[in-house]
C-alpha cells in the first residue's frame, strides 16, 4: 500500500472506531435513562397502590392489579419471597412493559407501565446517532485524504528530485517543500543541502581534472618533442611508446572533464550506418567479425531483413552482395569514438572473437571473454575503476568516454553479459534519426 492508502485507511479505521464507541456509549446511557425513568415511575405507582390498598381503597387503577396473570414469573417469585422488585419485560405482542410488584396478605400487588414510548424515544435517537457517526467518518477519512494526499505528493515530489540527483542532476532543488515547519520540510532541506555539497564536490572535482589535463599539456608536448629527437634504438622507441600513452591519457582526461560539464555540442549529419560502421572497424585495425543486416521496406528503424554475410579483418568486405543500412543523423566522430571504444575493450579485455552487428538503429559488440564485472553492469563505467589486478587495465575511461558521447548524441548504450559468454555492448540510436535510405548524396565523411 502506497502511504497515503495507507494514512487513509488508519484515519478511516480510527475514526470508526471512535465514532461506534462514542454511539455505542450514548445509547447504552439513553436505554439506562429511560429504564430509570420507567422503573420510577412504576415503583412510585406501586407506592400509591399500596398506600390505597392499606387504606380498603380500590387498587384496579390504571396498569394496577391483584394477581395479575400476566405478571412475569421472576417478579411473582420475588413477591413469593416477601420482597417487592421490578422489571422489564416484552409481552407476547413484543410491547415492552415495565412491572413492579410487592407482596400484599398472600396476594401480589403489581403495577405495570407502559415501555413502548420509551423504546420509540431510543430508537429515535439511534438513528440520529447512526446518521451522525457517518456523518463525521464521511468528513473526517475526507480530510484524512487530503492531509495524506498532500503528504504524499510532497514526499514523491522529494523522491522525483532525490532520483534526478542520482541520475546525475545534481543542480535539482526541492526548497518548495520547504515553505512549512514539518518533518517533510526538513526532509526536503536536507535534500537539498546534500544536492549543493554534492553539486560543489562534482564541480571541484570537474575543475580539478580539467586543470590537471590543462597543466599536463604544456610540459607534454616538449616531452613528445624531446622524444623524437632521442637517436633511433629500442630505448627510444619505449619512452616514445611511454610517452604517446601518457598524451592518450591527458587528452582523454580533458575528453572526459568536457562530457561531464555538459559543453559538448553534436554536429549531426546525414550517415550511411553500414558505412559508418564498416568505417570505424577499418580505423581501428583489429579482427573484426561483422555483420549487418538489412532494412526491410517499412518505417524507418522497422525490425531488420536477412542478415548480411559477415565480414572478417580490418574492415575487409569477404562477403558479395552486401547490403545498404539506414541512412541515420547523427554524430559521425562520436559515433566512431564509442564504436572504437567499444572494440578496443573488448579486444583488450575479452576474447576473441569480436562480434560487431548492426541490426536497424542497434549497434551490438560482444566478445567471447569472462564479461563484464558486476561493479560495471550494477554502477556503469567509473573512470579509473580497474577490473584486473595489472595497473592500467579495466574499464578505465574508454568507456566512460562512450558513455559520455552517447549521452551527448542522445543514444543509448547498456551493458550486459551473454548467456553463453562474454560482453555484450549495445548501441540504440535515438528513434526518429533514420532517413531515407535511397537520398542520392547524403554528406558522409570517409568511406572504407
Amino acid at each position: 500500500m502506497t502511504l497515503r492508502r495507507q494514512i487513509a485507511t488508519a484515519v478511516a479505521a480510527i475514526s470508526v472506531l471512535v465514532a461506534l464507541s462514542v454511539g455505542l456509549l450514548v445509547h447504552q446511557a439513553m436505554v439506562r435513562q429511560h429504564v430509570d425513568q420507567a422503573r420510577r415511575s412504576a415503583l412510585g405507582a406501586l407506592d400509591t397502590a399500596l398506600v390505597a390498598y392499606g387504606r380498603n381503597e380500590r387498587t384496579t387503577g390504571l396498569g394496577t392489579a391483584l394477581d395479575d396473570p400476566a405478571l412475569p414469573p421472576p417478579l411473582r417469585e420475588l413477591a413469593a419471597q416477601g420482597r417487592r422488585g421490578s422489571v422489564l419485560a416484552t409481552g407476547p405482542q413484543d410491547d415492552e412493559t415495565m412491572w413492579a410488584a410487592a407482596p400484599v396478605q398472600g396476594a401480589v400487588l403489581s403495577v405495570r407501565v407502559d415501555f413502548t414510548a420509551d423504546r420509540r424515544s431510543i430508537g429515535d435517537l439511534d438513528r440520529i446517532i447512526l446518521i451522525t457517526v457517518t456523518v463525521s467518518v464521511f468528513t473526517t477519512v475526507l480530510a484524512g485524504v487530503l492531509v495524506a494526499d498532500r503528504i504524499s505528493r510532497r514526499l514523491r515530489t522529494a523522491a522525483t528530485a532525490a532520483r534526478e540527483i542520482a541520475a546525475g542532476r545534481t543542480d535539482t532543488r526541492i526548497g518548495a517543500l520547504g515553505d512549512g515547519r514539518d518533518e517533510v520540510a526538513d526532509l526536503a532541506a536536507a535534500v537539498d543541502s546534500m544536492s549543493q555539497a554534492l553539486h560543489r564536490r562534482l564541480e571541484a572535482e570537474q575543475r580539478f581534472t580539467a586543470d590537471v589535463a590543462h597543466e599536463l599539456r604544456t610540459p607534454l608536448t616538449g616531452l613528445v618533442t624531446a622524444a623524437e629527437l632521442l637517436p633511433p634504438g629500442r630505448p627510444t622507441q619505449l619512452v616514445r611508446n611511454r610517452v604517446q600513452a601518457l598524451r592518450s591519457l591527458v587528452e582523454d582526461l580533458l575528453e572526459v572533464s568536457r562530457l561531464d560539464a555538459d559543453a559538448e555540442t553534436p554536429y549531426l549529419s546525414a550517415v550511411p550506418l553500414d558505412r559508418a560502421v564498416r568505417r570505424t572497424v577499418g580505423l581501428t585495425g583489429l579482427t573484426v567479425a561483422l555483420s549487418v543486416r538489412a532494412p526491410e521496406a517499412g518505417p524507418a528503424g522497422a525490425p531488420a531483413g536477412p542478415a548480411a554475410r559477415p565480414t572478417h579483418g580490418p574492415g575487409r568486405d569477404t562477403g558479395a552482395g552486401r547490403p545498404d543500412g539506414p541512412v541515420v543523423r547523427t554524430d559521425l566522430r562520436r559515433l566512431d569514438r564509442i564504436l572504437a571504444n567499444l572494440l578496443v575493450n573488448a579486444d583488450r579485455h575479452g576474447r576473441g572473437p569480436v562480434e560487431l552487428s548492426v541490426d536497424g538503429l542497434r549497434i551490438t559488440v560482444r566478445d567471447h571473454g569472462p564479461g563484464f564485472p558486476d561493479d560495471l553492469l550494477r554502477d556503469g563505467p567509473q573512470r579509473f575503476r580497474t577490473s584486473v589486478r595489472e595497473r592500467g587495465r579495466g574499464h578505465g575511461l574508454g568507456l566512460t568516454i562512450a558513455e559520455g558521447h552517447t549521452r551527448v548524441i542522445g543514444a543509448e548504450l547498456t551493458f550486459a553479459n551473454h548467456p553463453d559468454g562474454g560482453a555484450v555492448a549495445t548501441l540504440t540510436l535515438p528513434p526518429g534519426t533514420a532517413e531515407d535510405p535511397e537520398d542520392p548524396d547524403p554528406p558522409y565523411d570517409g568511406a572504407p
